[in-house]
């Protein structure tokens, strides 16, 4: 271990914040199970890519300002 190692070093502190979220976990052990619950009904999704990539090819060009009347 270099010197700058033994000098910053500071084997038994945690800060407020790892207080908490420990505290947190050992009040409620079940929340990482709920929280991976959360995720896969909100982000983990399968993609249907055939579905996605008709879609983007349905798509219609939007005018750069779209309340502008046609002129002719």
């Amino acid at each position: 271990m270099s010197i700058f190692q033994r000098i910053f070093r500071r084997p038994d502190y945690n800060s407020e914040i790892s207080q908490f979220i420990q505290g947190l976990k050992d009040a409620k052990p079940d929340l990482e199970a709920q929280q991976r619950a959360g995720r896969a009904i909100w982000w983990d999704k399968h993609l249907d890519r055939e579905a996605l990539s008709e879609w983007r090819e349905a798509r219609v060009p939007q005018k750069p300002y779209v309340y502008q009347n046609e002129t002719k």
